[in-house]
């Protein structure tokens, strides 16, 4: 079968397109023949070795596949051949791939593949983010950073659903166009955050900021917050990790909350599953639907990396074998 393969960690230009061994489910795995395989910051971060997790070398990067069962391992239960489902799992960038029962789930009947590939990192971080991390109230002010990505467009709708105002910040008139399309309320700039959130929120500032970029963004939502707010360290796509200056925090009532989606899946797999369980139904019910910028060959795979990490893109891209 083909697939991605990184070598050694480098530029994600030097990932290599080639055939690897046929794969074969293990015990309590299921064996997916690939649709779509959904594309991530951290797929990139990984390939340089820039991520929190270093696999051994050489590996396929790829967290996301959704396919057709092809064949289960033994204590499988769950899922039988034909099936179509959605896992989180390693080596996704290839035309098969092999991913463990308790990370699979059953896709919605009609649902296209790579809108299942956006409902698990991309989603599942940005409504994990909003709903157990921040807590998100209905009619609470909502900042999104880097709002026309993929996890921001996801952020956006999620915040609509669960009632609050969305503001959306993007770097371009294009990005806060696709902003506004996807249901803000507002769409701004990143010049003069601190005046522009606060006069959209009537002076009291922001109760939630989802901050997937860091740098000068953060430094100005550290002065934004409103009382009892929450700021949310998602991550940093501008590549600076800020400082933050803990007396703000003091004087102004605020927390800075963490938001670690991929360990908190393994740590509370119940709640993942609940979580999964309502974006799938608010899928069926059209409250949601995932952009999807578009669909590229497995062997672009590189190219469509380095203009994700360039922070090029906008919704969720697939790549599809």
């Amino acid at each position: 079968m083909k697939a991605i393969v990184c070598e050694e960690f480098g530029p994600v230009t030097d990932l290599k397109y080639v055939d690897v061994p046929d794969l074969t489910p293990g015990k309590g795995q299921v064996l997916i023949r690939t649709e779509a395989s959904g594309v991530n910051y951290p797929d990139g971060l990984m390939v340089q070795g820039n991520y929190q997790v270093k696999p051994d070398r050489p590996f396929t990067p790829g967290g996301e596949v959704a396919g057709e069962v092809v064949s289960v391992g033994e204590g499988v239960t769950r899922f039988k051949p034909g099936d179509r489902v959605v896992c989180s799992c390693s080596g996704g960038y290839a035309e098969m791939a092999v991913g463990e029962e308790g990370r699979c789930f059953a896709m919605p009947e009609g649902m296209d593949a790579a809108d299942a590939c956006a409902m698990l990192v991309a989603w599942g971080t940005s409504h994990h983010a909003l709903k157990q991390r921040a807590n998100l109230q209905p009619g609470e002010s909502l900042v999104i950073f880097g709002a026309a990505g993929a996890t921001g467009t996801a952020a956006i709708q999620i915040g609509k659903v669960m009632g609050a105002k969305v503001i959306a910040v993007c770097s371009t008139e294009e990005k806060r166009k696709i902003a506004l399309e996807q249901g803000a309320d507002h769409a701004i700039g990143y010049d003069n955050l601190k005046e522009e959130v606060k006069g959209l929120t009537g002076g009291k500032g922001a109760d939630v900021v989802y901050d997937s970029v860091g740098g000068e963004a953060f430094d100005a939502a550290s002065r934004f917050m409103a009382p009892e707010g929450r700021l949310l360290i998602i991550g940093f796509a501008s590549k600076t990790i800020p400082t933050l200056q803990v007396n703000l925090t003091l004087v102004k009532e605020y927390s800075v909350v963490g938001v670690f989606w991929g360990n908190w899946t393994r740590r509370d797999p119940a709640a993942y599953l609940a979580n999964m369980e309502e974006l799938f139904g608010w899928y069926s019910e059209g409250k949601i639907t995932p952009l999807i910028e578009g669909r590229y060959p497995l062997k672009d795979a590189g190219d469509v990396l380095e203009r994700v990490l360039n922070r090029g893109a906008v919704g969720k891209i697939a790549l599809v074998p």
